[in-house]
């Protein structure tokens, strides 16, 4: 299933703005939200933030 920022907002109760901020690395988010995105996404809050650099 694929999800929109909106649709990724919706579910973890924030703007689309505030996703897109975090998309493009300009936010940090919570780790409350952190964990909201991962469930979200059906991933971990590692495979979602960690670098591989």
């Amino acid at each position: 299933m694929k999800l929109s920022q909106e649709d990724v907002a919706k579910h973890c109760k924030v703007t689309r703005q505030t996703i897109n901020a975090i998309e493009n690395n300009k936010y940090d988010p919570t780790l409350q939200l952190a964990f909201n995105l991962a469930k979200v996404l059906d991933t971990t809050v590692d495979e979602l933030f960690v670098s591989e650099e």
